[in-house]
């Protein structure tokens, strides 16, 4: 079984999109989604249970934390990290799941589609063709896609800031990971302006410039 890990909160505009997305999945194998919800004070949880998922409740402490307790709750031997805007195609799991065992790997992301300005296209192309390249490639939160072992053996998500980026090198230190070439989720650009990617995205310049540039 593959676990879906939906965190969420305050997301009654975009998780609708993001369940109906999953649930419309062209696939033979078998999965769950669980949603954990944030403390929510608009109709996420209503939402949420309009679709066959699990609810998990808990307090608003952070995305890397709700992650976290997602992956607590679900029963998979995969776990397919998606956020509450992100929406993925019919071929996600099939796909994943054929790239993963053909490359031997432990945990990947694929290429993505990034709606909103066009300085979201910016980060886009980040995305798709410079975050591979790294000796460590950063595995974005809204598309991760991890064996369970690998995530047990790193302790999850850490607690600090782009925790996606920190999972992603702890994970390339002792695991194989990679990037599906095909695009095979689409995102909000909401994230660039007000969220992590902003920061992933300035991390990555910071320290890995000269590894993917020179």
């Amino acid at each position: 079984m593959v676990s879906f890990v939906v965190p969420a909160r305050n997301e009654a505009e975009y998780i609708r999109g993001a369940l109906s997305s999953i649930e419309g999945l062209d696939t033979a194998y078998d999965y769950e989604v669980v949603v954990v919800d944030g403390d929510s004070s608009d109709g996420t949880r209503e939402i949420a249970r309009e679709y066959d998922v699990t609810v998990v409740s808990g307090p608003a402490d952070g995305i890397g934390a709700a992650r976290n307790r997602g992956a607590r709750r679900a029963e998979g031997e995969w776990l397919a990290f998606v956020d509450a805007d992100t929406e993925v195609r019919a071929s996600y799991l099939t796909r994943m799941l054929g790239f993963v065992q053909a490359e031997g790997l432990a945990a990947a992301s694929s290429r993505c589609r990034m709606t909103g300005p066009l300085r979201a296209k910016c980060v886009e192309a980040t995305i798709n063709y410079a975050f591979p390249r790294l000796e460590r490639p950063v595995l974005p939160g809204f598309n991760t896609f991890v064996h369970r072992d690998a995530f047990e053996a790193v302790g999850g998500f850490p607690p600090v800031a782009n925790e996606d980026t920190a999972f992603s090198r702890a994970l390339a230190r002792s695991f194989p990971t990679g990037y599906c070439p095909r695009v095979l989720v689409e995102t909000s650009g909401r994230r660039i302006a007000a969220s992590g990617l902003t920061g992933t995205l300035w991390h990555y310049v910071r320290l890995d410039v000269g590894r993917v540039f020179g």
